[in-house]
């Protein structure tokens, strides 16, 4: 996830250190095993929006790394077999549904007349891994500052009301722990929301839903030559998602490695900690004006293009595989 415009006016005007004690205990709060995902991105809503971020300059940092740190520790949760067989399973579901994405994407941005740097970001994020989708397509198109702030924006609001409703539509649904981290990653953008609605769902979710997820987040790497080619812009470089390599070798090392045996659970019930507070800053860096500031059409795009991914690949989960 990467930075929303830095526009902030909470509701209420507290005194700087009071705002930095509020923080700091929520913060603390979300530590505890007992705060789930989803709660600690509520916390962090209403500490945005009410008496402020403190530190929202380095919001977007902390969550980039605290992020990739998290998932490398879920790898040492997971079995490399098991993981290498589901992501080879789901390789050409995750091909027709990037490309799919990417192409309704398009054809909505024209109608609904948006610009076309801005739907290609919106697009881009829907279709492969959100924030981290739209910060390495962002330098390659030369988007400006408001057509990649509107796209996070759309993401932020999207990521959150996933991370709510996903779980519940599984539970009503009935589905299975595979099938729900299946959907979970192919209709969830974020890998944190992914990962904080499969962990909800239960472990064998969250050992599906990371694997595919990340498998899915290295189309980062052909989606952006092809999107060089379209915009005609050579000079840019390409942003690799190079921890996904490191998950692969605590996938390794947890499957190969015995004497890890010791050292793993505690590494991913440290994971999970770091997923809750990466939720929660998320959810600290979703103010009213990143809001406001998104706009209609964005939005409107960015839902419709959600609703059809999540529909078409719920629909194909559960009645093709």
């Amino acid at each position: 996830m990467e930075k929303v415009k830095e526009n902030h006016n909470p509701l209420i005007d507290v005194n700087p250190n009071f705002q930095k004690l509020v923080f700091v205990f929520l913060l603390i709060v979300c530590l505890s095993s007992s705060i789930t995902p989803p709660i600690a991105l509520l916390l962090g809503l209403i500490v945005a929006n009410v008496s402020g971020h403190p530190f929202l300059p380095f919001n977007h940092i902390a969550i980039r790394y605290l992020l990739q740190i998290s998932v490398v520790g879920l790898g040492f949760g997971m079995n490399a077999i098991q993981a290498f067989a589901i992501g080879s399973t789901s390789f050409f579901f995750t091909l027709f549904s990037i490309i799919s994405t990417l192409l309704i994407g398009v054809l909505l941005g024209k109608w609904f007349l948006i610009e076309k740097k801005t739907v290609h970001l919106i697009s881009c994020g829907t279709a492969i891994c959100g924030g981290s989708a739209i910060a390495a397509i962002a330098p390659i198109i030369k988007s400006d500052e408001k057509q990649t702030s509107v796209a996070l924006g759309v993401i932020f609001i999207l990521n959150s009301l996933a991370l709510f409703l996903f779980p519940a539509i599984g539970h009503w649904l009935q589905l299975s722990q595979e099938e729900f981290g299946l959907w979970c990653a192919i209709a969830i953008h974020d890998t944190s929301s992914v990962v904080g609605a499969a962990n909800k769902y239960g472990a064998e979710a969250l050992a599906i839903a990371t694997t595919v997820k990340l498998a899915r987040a290295l189309w980062i790497i052909p989606v952006a030559l092809l999107t060089t080619i379209t915009f005609k812009n050579k000079s840019s470089k390409i942003k690799i998602p190079y921890f996904i390599g490191f998950f692969i070798i605590a996938m390794l090392l947890n499957t190969y490695v015995t004497e890890i045996a010791f050292f793993a659970p505690k590494a991913v019930y440290m994971a999970k900690i770091g997923l809750t507070i990466t939720l929660f800053l998320i959810g600290s860096g979703l103010n009213f004006n990143v809001l406001i500031s998104v706009g209609f059409k964005p939005l409107l795009h960015g839902t419709l293009l959600w609703f059809f991914i999540a529909i078409l690949s719920l629909l194909s989960i559960m009645y093709l595989t």
